[in-house]
This record gives C-alpha cells, structure tokens and sequence, in this order.
C-alpha cells in the first residue's frame, strides 16, 4: 500500500497538495518525515491534513515546526526527496542518510500531533500518518478535526506554555476573553455579521465556539454543511469569493449587511456587503489597511497623550497579488512602510518579523499580525492594550476565526461601518486568470515574482500590452498547488483590465 507514490508531488508553502487518490504513500512517509523532525529539532511538531481552498477531490499534508509556523524552507527539498522515493527501501535509505546528515542521536524520542479537515479522504490519510509514525516509533496524539490555524496554535502552546492552553477549548478561551475585553458592550450592541462558512471544518469550530461568544456578537452561519464533504468549497468560501467577486451561494443580499467568507480549514478570510445593489469585496488588501490604519491611529493618539513612550514600528508585508491602490493609501495616507515579497506566507511572516508590528496578508485574505512582544513592553504605559490585540490574534498563522474578531473589534473601537471601511480607498479594477500549460516550471519570475525572467517572450508580450494599458500592471506565475500559470492584471476601467489579462492568457495558451 505505501511502496510506490503513483507520480512526484512537489512540496511547497502548503505542503504536498494533490487528487488525495494519489497521497496514501505520500502523507504515510510525511509520518516519517515529521517524527525525524521532532527528534532533530528536540521539539514536538504538528502534521495538518488538509488542501485548504481546493476542490472536495483534493487533499494534501504540511508539517508545522514547533512554534506553530511552516516547516524550514531549507527542509522543503528534502521532504520532498524523501517522501517521492520510488522505493520503501530507497525511502529507508534516504531516512538513513539524513539522520547520519543531521546527526541525530540514537534513542532520541519524537512526538506530532496531527489534525485534518473535513474531507472524505482525511480519515484514510490520517490513518496513513499514523502508519508512518508508528513505523518511526514516534509518539503522537490525533486532534481530529481541527482548523489548521488550531493545529499551528496547538504545536506552538505545546512548545511554548506562555502561548496558551494546548486545546482547542483554550483557542476559544484566549481568543474571546480578549475580545471580550477589547469591546465591552451589552448584548443589544453586540457586533452582528454573517459568516460563510464554506461547508467545512470552520464551521465545526465556529459552532463549537458559540457559547464563548454569544453575549459578544452575532454570528449568522451559513454554508455549515460539513457532514456533506462533495459540498466543500463549492460555491462558497473565501477562494470562491474574491474570484468571482459576487456573493457565495445561501448568503442573501442585504444592504450594508458585513459579511465574510471562510475557506476550507479557515486560515484565510474575506469580507463584503451590498451597497445600493453593488457588491463590495474587503479582500486581504483591505484587512491589512484596515489593521494598518488603526495601529498606527492608536500609535498617534497614544503619543499625543503621553501614554506611549517611545513610537512601535508599524510595517505592512504585501505580494504582487495587492492592489496597487492598497499599496498606494499605505504609504500615501497612512505614511507606513511597504514591503513585497513572494507568494507565500512564509516569506510574509519571515519580512513581518522585523516591525515591532507587522502586519501582513496576501490579498486572498490570509494572513496575521505580529507583536515584538520586547518592544511594546518597553512601552509600559500603554502595552496592556496591544497585549489584548495580541492574545486576540493567531500569531503562528493566518487564521480566518481570529482575523474574524480582529476586524470586528477594529470597527467597533473606530466606530466605523462596514461601507466605511470600504471606503477608505477604490480599488483599482483587477482580473485574476488561470490558464493550463504544458509545463509549468518553465515559467520563472524575480522582483517578487512581478517580472518573468523566462520565458522571454511572454514578459516582452506583457510589457508591450502593459504599454498601450491606462494604469496598466500585469504579472504571471505558476500556481504552486495546481498544473496553470495565474495571470493577474490592473488597469483603469474594467474593461481594459479583462482585456489586459485575456490577452495574455490567450498569449500563454498559444505558445506554452
């Protein structure tokens, strides 16, 4: 059953991502992959079954490190090696080598803990894991289902006591005794927004948490079909939403009414209302603004006062994927720092680190904030309050339930609407496309994958419509969990940005 992975499966910010037909071998050597982890690093490390966004069909597994963030980039190749051996003995081999390699001592003892979400394949995976470690002779204990920003924060308390209760039930403790605090309110001014939930594992978790935060705010769950795994994602969700940028399926519209989107395992968010029959998308570009704005108004207002004694660095982590409006109002209007690094939260998170908050996510809405927790508490007066955003927040990883009380409490404390919000800046009108290739690994990008490198030919065609396109902006890389390049395009009107990216999907689609 585990001897032979039916094709290679790359592993990448997400893990190994593929049709779950062809994973058993693949997540079973995981198993043996993350228990050498553990023993190296000394430490426990999580293993979260999941495709996240993708179709119910597909499934995938990443190993999480000990502070709850993703796997060392420097690993990536080397699991990869590992669990795509041809072989169980080459397999074998390759695990020898590496903890003669590593230097790993004899005896030394492992532990993963694991979660998936609510695929139909997750139960037969999570069995093929737990093959693999006991094959490793690795402890381990099964969380079930969980959402991955839960299994990150579960490995991180493991590790990290200070973090927080290592349980599911001390997420939703930390997380709602912080918002509690942030937005004392009675039950008649609770917030009130409705939540997709795209009939997954979000939805089992949100529903557990009701009790926690019934007197704080009004959850309106729909899409909560879990036990149904073919509806996963289907129509709904925050993937679906912010491309096709219209309402998700049983959402009904309802003016001003805020409104947000979970993906698969809810570590990703968007959110959106109808304003006089149009439909308005806060996507991650505008929770980053939004988070932004605030942290840098509470930084002012605290200095005017006194209560700050010394100013916290506030700096915004974007991709190529932001609106180039977005962009513009961060540095523009709020006079903050910008950084653009590659797809991928783990190159988002690394570049957030370096402010004492940094706040960061891709525009498809995952993303966090993060809190040096030494500088603010070199600001005595008036840590108590960052320190509150910083329980409320899922540090280890974009998590769509915390992000969910984060811009709720940032609304309710400016007492802003939604609309309000959206109004902030205009987005630039945008057209993310996709298109099948023979093979993607020829295309090659640098300058934060804004450019191609190769093929020549295609940058030298975006360059030339890009040219003859107002306001025109417009890049193309290759998906990193599915066999297309992505085009993404901006430009003035919406007809020439749908122009722009049609033009050189059809480009791609001719020659590659």
């Amino acid at each position: 059953m585990f001897d032979r992975p039916p094709k290679y499966i790359a592993y990448g910010t997400a893990g190994f991502r593929d049709n779950a037909a062809d994973l058993d071998t693949i997540v079973y050597r995981v198993g043996l992959v993350a228990a050498m982890r553990s023993r190296y690093l000394g430490k426990t490390v999580g293993v979260m079954i999941t495709a996240s966004h993708n179709p119910p069909e597909d499934n995938g597994a990443k190993i999480i490190d000990p502070l709850g963030d993703m796997l060392q980039e420097s690993w990536e190749s080397r699991v990869a090696e590992i669990c795509n051996a041809q072989t169980d003995s080459e397999c074998v081999d390759l695990l020898k080598k590496s903890y003669l390699e590593l230097k790993i001592p004899d005896g030394q003892v492992s532990n993963v803990v694991y979660g998936r979400d609510t695929r139909a394949s997750g139960p037969r995976l999570a069995e093929a894991l737990q093959a693999g470690l006991l094959r490793a002779e690795s402890s381990s204990t099964d969380f079930g289902l969980v959402t991955t920003p839960q299994l990150h924060y579960i490995t991180r308390c493991i590790n990290d006591p200070t973090f927080g209760e290592p349980t599911v039930d001390g997420y939703f403790k930390k997380i709602s005794s912080a918002f509690s605090k942030l937005t004392p309110r009675s039950p008649l001014t609770r917030s009130s927004v409705t939540v997709d939930c795209a009939n997954g594992v979000g939805a089992v978790k949100l529903l557990e948490m009701m009790p926690y935060i019934n007197d704080l705010a009004e959850l309106n769950l729909v899409n909560v079909q879990y036990t149904d795994p073919d509806s996963l994602n289907v129509e709904c969700g925050a993937d679906y939403v912010k491309t096709n940028q219209h309402l998700p399926k049983n959402v009904q519209p309802e003016h001003d009414k805020l409104c947000c989107s979970l993906d698969g395992d809810a570590d990703r968010i968007v959110f959106y209302l109808v304003h006089d029959g149009n439909f308005c998308l806060l996507d991650g570009d505008k929770i980053a603004s939004l988070a932004a704005g605030f942290f840098r108004r509470f930084q002012e207002d605290s200095e005017h006062t006194g209560e700050l004694e010394k100013p916290i660095d506030i700096g915004v982590v974007q991709t190529a994927y932001a609106n180039g409006s977005s962009t513009n109002y961060i540095k523009s209007d709020l006079h903050l720092p910008v950084d653009c690094t590659k797809t991928g939260v783990k190159h988002l998170h690394h570049v957030a680190q370096k402010y004492g908050i940094g706040i960061y996510f891709e525009a498809n809405g995952h993303g966090t904030v993060l809190f040096n927790q030494d500088r603010i508490s070199d600001n005595h007066v008036h840590s108590d309050v960052l320190n509150l955003y910083a329980e409320l927040v899922n540090q280890t990883v974009g998590d769509a339930i915390s992000d969910l009380f984060l811009v709720l409490a940032i609304l309710e404390t400016l007492n802003i609407t939604a609309y309000d919000w959206f109004m902030q800046y205009v987005d630039l009108p945008n057209k993310l496309m996709k298109t099948r290739v023979k093979d993607r690994n020829v295309f090659k990008t640098t300058d934060a994958e804004r450019r191609l490198v190769n093929p020549e030919d295609v940058q030298q065609k975006i360059d030339e419509l890009v040219r003859n396109t107002p306001q025109g902006r417009c890049f193309v890389r290759a998906s990193g969990t599915e066999d297309v390049v992505r085009v993404y395009a901006e430009a003035q009107t919406q007809e020439s940005c749908d122009a722009l990216a049609k033009e050189v999907c059809n480009y791609i689609a001719a020659n590659y």
